[in-house]
C-alpha cells in the first residue's frame, strides 16, 4: 500500500468509531482523517464505513483492513520497543516476563533494579504463553524446565527452582505427615490443573498420588497456596515462599525429581543493551549466581 499514514487513519477510525476520536488519537485535525479515508475509499473502489449519526461502522472491507491494520500497528510497536532498547543508558522501558509462579523470583530485583535507575520504566508481563522476543515482545525471559531452543536467543542458566510439599500447621495437626510415599495416598491434596502443566514436581504427583486424593485443582498458584493456607490439602510450594513462615509445615523432604532448571533468555539483538546486561547482572548478584 502506498500510504500507511491513510490505513492508520482508518485504522484507528474502525477501532474508535469516531471521526474525533481518530483524531484526538492521531493528534490530527478531523478534517484530515475525513481526506483520508475519502482518498483511501476512492483508492481501492470500496467503501470501507457505514456512516451513522453515531459516527462510522466498518463494513466487510473495512473489518479485513482493521485486521491487517491491527497486526501491522502491533509490529511497528514491537519494532519501536526494540529499536529503543538499543540505548547505551539504562533508561526506557525494561520488559520482563515470566510465569506468575516464578514471579516473585524476579519482583524484588526489579523493584531494587529500578530505584537505582529511576528513569527506567519496568514492566513485568507474568502470562502462560512464551512471549516472542525476537518480536520485541520482552527484553528478558525467566523460563523453567528444558532449555529454551528458539533461533537467535541468548539463554543462559539461572538457578534450580526449588519446591517442596507443605501443608497448614492446622492439617498436620488434623492429619498429621506422610511417612512413607505409600502414606500419600491417605492424605489430601491440592495441586494444578494437570494436564496443562509439564512441571516435573506434577509429573512426581501424578505417578505417586491417586487422582482421587487430589481434591482441589486450579490453574493459578496463589489459589492453591490460599486451599492449602485454610487447611485443605497438602500441596507443592516454592521454597522461597515457604521460607520464615510458621504456619506452614514441611510434609516431606525435598527431591531432586521435583526441581526445575531456571533460564535467563533475551534475544541476541538486545542481549548486549547496556539496560539489559545492567538488569541481567543485578538479577543474578541478587540471587547469589555467578556471572
Amino acid at each position: 500500500m502506498d500510504n500507511w499514514d491513510e490505513i492508520r487513519t482508518a485504522y484507528q477510525v474502525a477501532r474508535l468509531g469516531t471521526v474525533s476520536g481518530a483524531a484526538s488519537a492521531l493528534g490530527v485535525h478531523h478534517a484530515t482523517v475525513i481526506r483520508h479515508i475519502d482518498a483511501l475509499e476512492a483508492r481501492l473502489g470500496v467503501k470501507l464505513f457505514q456512516r451513522h449519526a453515531r459516527g462510522y461502522t466498518a463494513t466487510e472491507a473495512g473489518t479485513d483492513l482493521l485486521r491487517v491494520a491491527e497486526t501491522t500497528n502491533e509490529q511497528f510497536q514491537q519494532l519501536e520497543g526494540r529499536i529503543r532498547g538499543r540505548g547505551s543508558d539504562v533508561s526506557g522501558e525494561l520488559v520482563v516476563t515470566t510465569l506468575l509462579s516464578l514471579a516473585p523470583i524476579v519482583m524484588e530485583p526489579l523493584i531494587s533494579f529500578q530505584r537505582l535507575h529511576p528513569n527506567l520504566v519496568v514492566r513485568l508481563l507474568t502470562d502462560d504463553r512464551l512471549f516472542r522476543l525476537e518480536y520485541g515482545e520482552a527484553h528478558v525471559a525467566l523460563r523453567a524446565g528444558n532449555a529454551p531452543a528458539e533461533p537467535d536467543n541468548v539463554v543462559q542458566p539461572f538457578a534450580k527452582h526449588k519446591i517442596s510439599l507443605y501443608a497448614s500447621r492446622a492439617y498436620v495437626e488434623r492429619k498429621g505427615k506422610p511417612e512413607t510415599l505409600d502414606d500419600l495416598k491417605t492424605h489430601d491434596f491440592i495441586s494444578y490443573e494437570i494436564d496443562k502443566s509439564r512441571a516435573p514436581f506434577l509429573r512426581w504427583l501424578s505417578e505417586h498420588v491417586p487422582a482421587e486424593r487430589i481434591i482441589f485443582r486450579c490453574t493459578d498458584f496463589r489459589l492453591m497456596r490460599e486451599a492449602m493456607e485454610a487447611g485443605l490439602g497438602i500441596c507443592f510450594l516454592a521454597e522461597h515462599e515457604a521460607a520464615g513462615r510458621d504456619d506452614v509445615v514441611r510434609v516431606m523432604e525435598t527431591l531432586e525429581d521435583w526441581e526445575s532448571p531456571l533460564w535467563l533468555v533475551t534475544h541476541v539483538d538486545l542481549h548486549r543493551t547496556a539496560k539489559v546486561q545492567a538488569f541481567l547482572q543485578h538479577l543474578k548478584a541478587h540471587a547469589g549466581v555467578d556471572t
